[in-house]
């Protein structure tokens, strides 16, 4: 999150333990494509799941997120440090970072910003990823139509206008770095119901609808799913669609 806009520090809790983990793959392909692996930084870490992930790779890192609630949910790491600040505002010394990441958060950024300051930060050479998920595919033909409605039309009102970035796979927002091939990474992981409704629950427009209408919308799918779902506990396959960028510092 950066700047006043933060969608996320009431869903902190359901944040931490709903959403998706990021493919081990991606984080090895970024470190090897680093020149150097002593510190990277992770703007608008949420709850520091890819800033943990990165601290396998690499000496020391950064994790800042505006959100504080957020932050708090973030577990320690003796190569992680939190911080609480705007995405445009890292406190770091020129020059001094080997990658800068930001994970399903540049649309609630301003990006001019925050691409300076990760020009400013990153060594000659150092590396910037962006990456975002869209919208979920979940195994099954009547149950995806289920999730594929909620998400539509049930809470697609509520959703913020830069959710339109997330849809699009940030193809509308400006990115001034050397442009590097990516391999393509794929998010598919098993759930069951509770860990799939626990995951609709830390959608920031769920969490709007329900402040504004005093009902939690999730209730009344998960009694439409569990209907058709089988057993509750039986995982199914989830599968969401991964866009990343990656740019180099010339």
């Amino acid at each position: 999150m950066s700047l006043s806009t933060d969608h996320f520090s009431g869903v902190a809790r359901h944040y931490a333990a709903s959403r998706p983990t990021y493919p081990a793959e991606l984080f090895a392909w970024l470190a090897q494509a680093c020149p150097a692996r002593e510190l990277a930084w992770d703007a608008g870490a949420g709850n520091g799941q890819a800033s943990v992930a990165l601290a396998e790779h690499f000496g020391a890192v950064l994790a800042t997120d505006l959100s504080a609630p957020q932050i708090g949910q973030a577990p320690a790491h003796p190569r992680v440090t939190y911080r609480v600040a705007e995405a445009h505002e890292s406190g770091l010394p020129a020059a001094s970072a080997d990658l800068v990441t930001v994970a399903q958060a540049l649309h609630w950024f301003d990006v001019s910003r925050f691409h300076d300051e990760a020009r400013r930060v990153l060594k000659p050479g150092g590396l910037i990823a962006e990456w975002t998920y869209g919208v979920l595919q979940v195994e099954g033909d009547a149950v995806d139509a289920l999730v594929q409605h909620f998400y539509r039309d049930v809470v697609g009102p509520w959703w913020p206008a830069e959710r339109r970035h997330v849809e699009n796979g940030y193809a509308d927002l400006p990115f001034e770095f050397h442009r590097i091939a990516t391999p393509a990474f794929a998010m598919r992981l098993h759930w069951d119901l509770p860990a799939l409704l626990g995951y609709f629950r830390s959608w920031s427009a769920t969490a709007r609808m329900q402040a504004a209408t005093g009902h939690d919308p999730v209730v009344a799918l998960g009694a439409a799913l569990a209907a058709i779902w089988g057993a509750s506990e039986q995982p199914r396959e989830i599968r969401w669609p991964l866009a990343l960028r990656v740019g180099a510092r010339e």
